[in-house]
């Protein structure tokens, strides 16, 4: 289990990966946060104070993982997700943590916002994006295929594929069909880890990816594939388009389609456009 390091208001915070998500030490975020020489004393009154509250769901949320300490050896750390996490923040009467808290109540309110207009939601993901320093054509593509998939993923929950994990198998069948590679595959060619494979998508693997799903959509319905076995023969299908149009499109410029290029390395053409 590697150990990595966040920086918080010039502290260091320990995380770790575990059960596919990132984990935090609890005492260097108490630590940044209340400027205390005795974090794990202010965690252990601050637990305490939390059970004593009714917030019993919390010993099952925090996790006793090994992380790296300053002598180099690693040690059980009272660890947190990141929602867990905010729920440790906000019960820190701090004056250090109000800036958080605040930032918190803020995303809370947008999100009671986006669910009465969920227009709001796209809007703000656009300005993400742009903010991030995507064009507008980039933006574009990448909303549509936004779109595009929940199409594709109520399509499925209607068919009785409900679970995430069903989900994330049946578009690596579209992405292999697609691509010639599996998505972890292609994430590895960009040199990616935990990162959005589709955030780091030229725009042709953008293309390829919509119209993987959007045949995928089409012909689970005309074939009314029911089921996760189905679904699965039709996302083969679905892939299958995207993937004969990608050989042919490669077949004629002599390029492959398949990149490495992503908006963490930027590429040499978006570096001439800024000169």
């Amino acid at each position: 289990m590697e150990t990595n390091i966040a920086v918080f208001r010039g502290k260091e915070i320990r995380k770790t990966i575990h059960e596919n998500e990132w984990w935090f030490s609890i005492i260097d975020v108490v630590e940044a946060l209340t400027g205390t020489e005795r974090p794990r004393k202010y965690w252990n009154d601050l637990k305490k104070k939390l059970l004593d509250e009714g917030y019993v769901q919390l010993s099952e949320k925090i996790g006793q993982l090994k992380l790296q300490s300053s002598d180099g050896k690693r040690y059980e750390t009272d660890c947190a997700n990141t929602e867990t996490m905010f729920r440790i923040i906000q019960s820190i009467p701090s004056p250090k943590a109000e800036p958080l808290k605040r930032w918190l109540a803020k995303v809370g309110y947008e999100r009671v916002q986006e669910i009465e207009d969920p227009e709001l939601a796209t809007k703000r993901t656009r300005a993400i994006y742009k903010a991030k320093g995507y064009s507008d054509a980039w933006i574009e593509k990448r909303m549509r295929g936004i779109a595009i998939r929940e199409e594709l993923t109520e399509e499925w929950k209607n068919r009785d594929v409900k679970e995430e994990r069903e989900y994330a198998i049946l578009t690596a069948e579209i992405a292999k069909a697609a691509f010639g590679v599996t998505p972890g595959e292609h994430k590895e060619l960009k040199g990616l880890k935990r990162e959005n494979l589709r955030d780091h998508m030229s725009d042709l693997e953008l293309i390829f990816s919509m119209l993987g799903e959007a045949a995928t959509t089409e012909i689970t319905r005309v074939d009314d594939a029911q089921g996760f076995d189905e679904s699965k023969i039709a996302a083969q299908k679905g892939g299958e388009v995207a993937g004969t149009a990608r050989k042919d499109l490669e077949k004629k410029t002599g390029k492959r389609v398949v990149s490495r290029e992503n908006y963490l390395t930027e590429p040499e053409s978006r570096k001439r456009l800024k000169r």
